[in-house]
């Protein structure tokens, strides 16, 4: 009897297993079902955009609903220009907090500053857009622009970047409110590796007379490199798919903006601004070949990421 209950309880788990392999070999296909019907419909939207204009749509500046001529130079810049200028900021500022926090903060005031900061994170993205057009837009157009071109608008090879009216909004301005919305993602994700390290190494590297930064820069990193551009990686996919906030103080202007404090324009606030009003089939066709764009830009991305992980990971133990 108590060798029957025991076959039975087997088979049983036996069962149970097979249904857990099952499903979670479904949802996993699943999830890749959904990737490739994504990007099957984006193709399939696209294609009389790209039937009529060919590659000259990904270097053309012309957008012209009216006349039905579109290009996707204009929205490809100000992606890449804002996220750009997302990361330059929010990086080092991410890694000043994750630092501050892991290494250097009292115990009374981390736990705090850490909510704080994570708290940062659930604020919706139309709050800071609302928040960039109506009080930082206007306060750094008064007081910070006019400074910037003053002193920086004639410096030899990078001085046109910095010329322009002071109208607060523009491609610099959508930039640094993408920065203020990464920084919480990347410098959770760093304190949170930082705080893997195992107190020892750190211990050890204090003992033989290390400063802080040593202890950083020679062992927390490099320990836990693989996390830190990982969260590098998921700052850089929220900057170039934000929608709302960059729409807010980009300008939205559909003219190719020669420096950062020109009016410009991204793929995101394009489909945001002009996708309920397209009403012509090639406009509509155009702004979906924005989102394929889109779509092949964070592919890439994503893609380059991985493919540095691995490299890193493969030189691991070289240099000991």
């Amino acid at each position: 009897m108590e060798k029957y209950k025991n076959t039975s309880h087997l088979k049983r788990q036996m069962q149970i297993d097979a249904l857990f392999r099952i499903s979670t070999r479904f949802f996993a296909f699943f999830v890749l079902a959904m990737l490739l019907g994504i990007l099957f419909s984006l193709l399939v939207g696209s294609l009389p955009a790209l039937k009529h204009f060919g590659w000259g749509f990904l270097t053309s500046t012309e957008w012209d609903p009216v006349a039905e001529n579109f290009g996707a130079l204009v929205p490809i810049y100000g992606t890449l220009m804002t996220s750009f200028i997302a990361l330059l900021i929010g990086v080092p500022v991410s890694f000043g907090i994750a630092l501050f926090l892991t290494e250097l903060s009292p115990p009374w005031l981390k736990r705090p500053l850490g909510i704080a900061v994570e708290l940062l994170a659930g604020i919706p993205s139309i709050i800071y857009g609302m928040w960039g057009l109506f009080v930082f837009a206007p306060w750094f157009g008064d007081h910070i622009q006019p400074w910037i071109i003053d002193n920086m608008g004639e410096l030899p090879l990078i001085g046109f970047l910095f010329q322009g009216a002071p109208m607060g909004i523009g491609i610099f301005t959508a930039g640094l409110i993408l920065a203020i919305m990464v920084i919480p993602f990347i410098a959770s994700v760093m304190r949170d590796v930082f705080e893997v390290v195992p107190p020892m190494l750190k211990e050890s590297a204090y003992g033989l007379g290390a400063t802080t930064w040593e202890v950083v820069r020679n062992v927390v990193l490099p320990y836990t490199k693989t996390g830190v551009i990982g969260g590098i990686m998921l700052g850089l996919g929220r900057a170039l798919g934000e929608t709302m906030a960059v729409t807010f103080v980009i300008g939205n202007s559909t003219i190719f903006a020669s420096g950062l404090f020109d009016a410009g324009n991204s793929i995101a606030s394009s489909l945001a601004n002009e996708f309920a009003e397209a009403t012509s089939e090639l406009h509509l066709s155009a702004l979906i070949s924005l989102g394929l764009i889109l779509f092949f830009i964070t592919f890439v991305v994503l893609a380059c990421s991985k493919l540095l992980l691995l490299q890193l990971k493969k030189q691991e133990g070289r240099h000991s």
